[in-house]
């Protein structure tokens, strides 16, 4: 058994990575905007962008190797899911702290 994560190892690690960083980095982006009178819209789709950055070298992965993809295939699919929960949940929590 020397050496490897079972995928929901992985998939669990990058699902939390991804929501720590997007959902903290969102509610302060969300200050920052509040601060400088930036529309939260245009903050928003920034992150989505980002979201999608984050997760491209992964899809490539997963594009390129399809016979050893396994391993691509779990964080894909952990950092797709921390992302949508963090752009989710992050306006909320920046609402509640009236940022939004």
């Amino acid at each position: 058994m020397g050496g490897f994560l079972p995928d929901y190892l992985i998939r669990e690690q990058a699902a939390v990575g991804a929501l720590v960083a997007f959902g903290v980095l969102r509610v302060i982006a969300a200050g920052v905007a509040c601060g400088r009178q930036w529309r939260i819209e245009a903050v928003g789709r920034w992150f989505l962008f980002a979201a999608f950055l984050y997760c491209v070298p992964q899809l490539v992965d997963l594009l390129t190797q399809l016979y050893v993809s396994r391993t691509a295939l779990a964080e894909l699919e952990g950092k797709v899911t921390g992302c949508a929960i963090a752009l989710f949940c992050a306006p909320i929590v920046g609402h509640k702290l009236g940022y939004e």
